[in-house]
């Protein structure tokens, strides 16, 4: 009886992991567009009116600081890598989402290689940035890697990933 609780619960934890996941790769898209359409300049003025805000509260707040300096120093070239990465970063997610949900036996080794490679890269990223930002991110990550593992050994255990289901 356990065995069938903690299956279930590792069950809804991965669908309620892969949706958000999914739901970011959707706004990592959106992301990606609006960055091609809008100059570094435009960005650190939108960023400064909503964060007036914020910082006449705390000019000190380390988010809003951040932000608004990460913008000040924003290129063309930043701009245009970072549009790009959010296009592919998030068309990746959302597809192998969309393949998870629809139980399609590759997609699970395929999401786990394809989120251990976005966690190296966030782990190289934080080597030179040391931003707590990419932790999170990383440590989220081997969440849904562990959990996406559990979820295809649940299958597999379960429907055995018939020939029909691939």
């Amino acid at each position: 009886m356990k065995a069938i609780e903690e299956s279930r619960l590792v069950h809804l934890l991965f669908d309620i992991s892969v949706f958000v996941k999914g739901i970011d790769g959707i706004f990592e898209i959106f992301g990606g567009l609006l960055l091609f359409f809008v100059s570094p300049d435009q960005i650190y003025s939108i960023l400064r009116v909503l964060t007036l805000h914020e910082l006449s509260e705390d000019p000190k707040d380390l988010v809003a600081n951040f932000l608004l300096n990460s913008a000040r120093h924003l290129t063309a070239e930043t701009k245009h890598f970072a549009a790009i990465y959010l296009l592919w970063h998030g068309a990746v997610k959302a597809g192998l989402v969309a393949a998870l949900f629809f139980k399609k036996r590759w997609a699970y080794p395929a999401a786990i290689a394809a989120f251990l490679l976005f966690l190296v890269y966030q782990l190289y990223r934080y080597m030179h940035t040391a931003s707590p930002a990419l932790l999170v991110l990383s440590v989220l990550d081997v969440f849904i890697i562990v959990l996406t593992w559990l979820e295809f050994r649940r299958l597999e255990s379960i429907h055995g990933f018939s020939s029909t289901r691939n």
